[in-house]
């Protein structure tokens, strides 16, 4: 057997292992990085060393960090309130709100689950007490959370712009971040229609001031079934539910936040708002790096107010970074040992070169259904990438705009860590067949979006 094939099926049995156990991948990858790295490609462990992504290490470090101490301090609590008072009485906005506080929260830095696991609860108890379908206003959470997933600040946008930049492939950060952002955006306008927004347009909701948001935390652990393999569940901080003492089997709503608070709109609250519009302008406009403008502006922020510090350092979501790390250094031992040449030359010898695209989403919407979105996009994307410069007709800004909104909009899969949350977090309904309503859609979502987001941006 080739090393290369050793490889591969190393990085099968981590993700299979990942899956069925609650082991992070991170660690996995990190192990098989050094096992196949010295025994299979002949690697000293300083040559594994050096693939470490330092870079990405840091932007992940430094916009979780920033968000959290924009969570802690009241910041996006208070943006949530605002958002929901803005209804004014409409049952049929209150969907459409949601939808667009998750997709800023991670525009913005939030992991995806941590965004979820904020706005849920608050928006089933809006289904609850609304007459909502808590189906649409789940999936409408979740689908806003992968609409903002791509931004060029986001977590998911910064591991695939690296990927891409570092092959020297065109890169078009915002063709990426518009494909997910509309996709995710149409459907989520037919499943407005298809789950009860006609009957929702002709509602009244109470009176504003009647409107109750309950203070959310984004670094809890979760009641309900989940996939520990999807590492990204483990984001939900076990440092911090030993710090605040809460139990493990508690939800979101019935835990709100403990310690410091701050009044509504205040002068810290404003300035965290100015510090997150900053930073878009920064790593925009100025190309800035996006790590340490990020970590600059959280610690001003932590200046003023010293005591949150510690609670947002600890809600740095290190399980992710420990998986998106890891990967990242398995793959530089599978390119330095000619993997992904030899999975690109094998791919660009299919008989259709939109054939293999298809397939590579196909791949990466079943996988990440059952794992880790992010440790999809960091070891898929470049094993695709000798395919993409083998000049097959195949675009790049396309193909990687598809492969990751194919591989990001199955987390509706109640097997993924967002569809789960959801689950947990469903107030007055038949847990089982919501289970089945979620396992459905889920799976209608694996077989048809690869081919429709293919269609859309590799094939026209």
């Amino acid at each position: 057997m080739s090393p290369q094939l050793i490889s591969i099926y190393a990085l099968v049995a981590m993700f299979v292992v990942a899956t069925i156990l609650p082991i992070n991948m991170g660690v996995l990858a990190f192990v098989g990085a050094f096992l196949v790295g010295t025994l299979v490609a002949g690697q000293t462990t300083n040559a594994i060393i050096a693939g470490f992504p330092g870079g990405l290490f840091l932007t992940l470090v430094g916009i979780t960090f920033l968000f959290a101490i924009a969570q802690n301090n009241g910041t996006i609590d208070w943006l949530v309130r605002l958002a929901v008072r803005a209804v004014r009485g409409r049952i049929a906005a209150i969907p459409w709100i949601m939808f667009g506080i998750s997709a800023v929260l991670t525009s913005v830095g939030a992991v995806s689950p941590g965004a979820v696991a904020i706005i849920a609860p608050v928006a089933l108890g809006f289904a609850l007490k609304y007459s909502i379908s808590p189906l649409l206003m789940g999936l409408m959470v979740i689908h806003g959370a992968q609409a903002g997933g791509f931004s060029p600040i986001s977590i998911y946008g910064g591991i695939t712009n690296r990927i891409v930049a570092k092959a020297g492939l065109p890169l078009s950060e915002i063709t990426t971040f518009l494909a997910s952002f509309g996709v995710n955006l149409s459907v989520a306008l037919l499943l407005f229609f298809a789950l009860g927004g006609r009957k929702l347009l002709q509602a009244e909701a109470a009176a504003p001031a009647a409107v109750n948001v309950p203070a959310v935390q984004i670094a809890m652990p979760q009641s309900g079934p989940q996939i520990f393999g999807d590492s990204e569940a483990e984001a939900l901080s076990e440092e911090i539910r030993l710090e605040t003492g809460q139990k493990p089997n508690r939800s979101i709503m019935e835990n709100p936040v403990k310690g410091a608070e701050t009044p509504e709109g205040g002068l810290y609250q404003i300035v965290t708002l100015l510090g997150l519009v900053a930073l878009a302008v920064l790593v925009l406009a100025f190309n800035l790096d996006i790590g340490f403008v990020a970590i600059t502006i959280g610690l001003i922020l932590s200046m003023m107010a010293p005591t949150l510090q510690k609670r947002a350092m600890g809600q740095v979501a290190w399980p992710e970074i420990m998986l998106i790390t890891g990967v990242s250094t398995y793959v530089v031992v599978l390119e330095k040992m000619g993997t992904i040449s030899f999975v690109g030359d094998s791919v660009a010898g299919l008989a259709s070169p939109m054939l293999a695209a298809l397939l590579l989403c196909f791949i990466g919407a079943v996988v990440s259904a059952f794992a880790s979105s992010t440790a999809v996009l960091g070891s898929l994307i470049p094993l695709a990438v000798p395919f993409l410069q083998a000049g097959t007709g195949v675009s790049p800004i396309g193909f990687i705009a598809a492969m990751a909104v194919s591989s990001t909009i199955v987390d509706v899969s109640p097997f993924s860590t967002n569809g789960a949350l959801v689950l947990a977090n469903a107030q007055g309904v038949d847990r089982e067949a919501f289970f089945r309503k979620l396992m459905a859609y889920g799976a209608i979502v694996t077989v048809v979006a690869p081919i429709v987001v293919w269609a859309l941006f590799v094939v026209l």
